[in-house]
């Protein structure tokens, strides 16, 4: 009878191989759906609050035709905050799902499954990168109709929207495991993401900073990724696109090492 039992469970075990595409797509999908449930919470008020901020600061500063790097002021406004939108947003996703998971106590469903640290930081930052990506989209659409945008190079606009959605979906993670309740994670949005998001060039050029700010900016990372973002917009940036490409790898690199060690370890999430 045990030999049979044992036969019996042999048969059940089910060989996923290197990676547990199932297990990865579900989590995947999970996140997803958490936010698409409150769409209007998720996807319409980032695109209302970003479009009233080009509305409020193109008629405040962008008046008597204002230019920026050779570009109307609204024009030159459109892709950083575009990139604001995607990464705030992005950064919400994965903070608060783990905020969530972490006080209701259900975070084990997640741990116990057959998932791989990697598998498990790719499936909740996968959910962040959806999350910004639809925010930047339905953002871009609803800028299309106040001004005119161009695309210098499309390759390049999703490249640096897919590392930008990426990157912040990964230090959300980072902040969600380490915080232990909500007002952890409304410091970190309040005292670093914003401010990294409102000082890295979305409403002005760094140039027009004094010398020793434009230096210290080049230590946010945000920058990197606004900058580029608008040169694959209007070929205009503040950073030599190579080197804002460069640097957002390093960024994302330390990331994710960041987040698969934190997982690997169980840190704030096996005690």
């Amino acid at each position: 009878m045990e030999h049979q039992l044992l036969s019996l469970a042999a048969t059940r075990v089910r060989h996923m191989g290197r990676v547990n595409w199932r297990g990865l797509w579900t989590l995947y999908m999970k996140e997803v759906r958490r936010f698409l449930n409150v769409f209007t919470q998720t996807l319409l008020a980032p695109m209302v609050t970003t479009l009233l901020f080009l509305a409020v600061f193109t008629l405040a500063l962008g008046g008597g035709g204002r230019e920026v790097g050779g570009v109307p002021f609204a024009t030159f406004l459109a892709p950083g905050l575009i990139m604001m939108a995607m990464v705030q947003n992005a950064f919400a996703n994965t903070s608060s799902s783990l905020v969530i998971a972490k006080i209701q106590g259900n975070i084990v469903d997640v741990l116990m499954p057959p998932l791989s640290p990697a598998e498990l930081a790719l499936g909740f930052a996968g959910g962040g990168v959806t999350r910004g990506l639809m925010v930047g989209c339905s953002v871009g659409i609803g800028m299309c109709f106040f001004v005119p945008v161009t695309l210098h190079n499309p390759l390049f606009i999703l490249y640096h929207g897919v590392m930008a959605s990426l990157m912040l979906a990964l230090l959300g993670m980072i902040g969600g495991i380490w915080a232990e309740k909500f007002d952890h994670i409304a410091a970190v949005t309040n005292f670093v993401i914003t401010p990294f998001s409102f000082l890295s060039g979305t409403f002005y050029s760094i140039e027009m900073l004094p010398e020793i700010w434009q230096t210290i900016s080049l230590f946010n990372p945000v920058v990197y990724l606004i900058s580029g973002f608008r040169w694959a917009f209007y070929g205009v940036s503040d950073v030599h696109v190579g080197i804002s490409v460069g640097m957002t790898m390093v960024f994302l690199t330390m990331c994710m090492t960041a987040v698969w060690w934190i997982f690997k370890t169980g840190y704030r999430l096996r005690s």
